[in-house]
């Protein structure tokens, strides 16, 4: 069952969700891990951060599009690596890849304004707010 406000349809996903709530879950400080779900959704707005991070230097969804493939498929820390920020192979960085490259993609849908072409800056507002305050990339980046 959804939130009021989310519609929840048979082409809903869990990356529709993470970015419908996303506005609001970065300012989340703690999440509670309840089962392996929760770690997806953990992950997504991490993701989405570092994909505005990037979208709001783009000058168009066009651009967009190509920066978050090239962002998608780029090589990423996972589940077990020291550098991955929530410290839990290949079949894992196949899945996290495809999460990666749909998020990026649909994330543009929402960021881009389809009148000028240009990202909104109701969403790259969020760019320096950090989802409890962890980061895909490193420090300054």
């Amino acid at each position: 069952t959804s939130p009021p406000g989310f519609k929840e349809t048979k082409d809903t996903d869990i990356v529709d969700e993470a970015i419908y709530y996303f506005k609001a879950n970065v300012f989340f400080k703690n999440y509670e891990i309840k089962n392996e779900a929760d770690r997806t959704l953990i992950y997504i707005p991490l993701y989405i951060s570092e994909c505005l991070k990037k979208l709001q230097k783009c000058n168009s969804r066009s651009q967009g599009e190509k920066e978050m493939y090239t962002q998608g498929i780029n090589n990423f820390p996972i589940p077990g690596e020291p550098s991955f920020p929530l410290n839990e192979d290949e079949v894992m960085r196949a899945c996290l890849q495809q999460l990666r490259q749909e998020t990026g993609l649909r994330l543009c849908e929402q960021v881009f304004n389809p009148q000028n072409d240009q990202p909104s800056t109701w969403w790259t507002c969020f760019v320096k707010r950090q989802f409890m305050n962890k980061s895909l990339s490193g420090p300054g980046q």
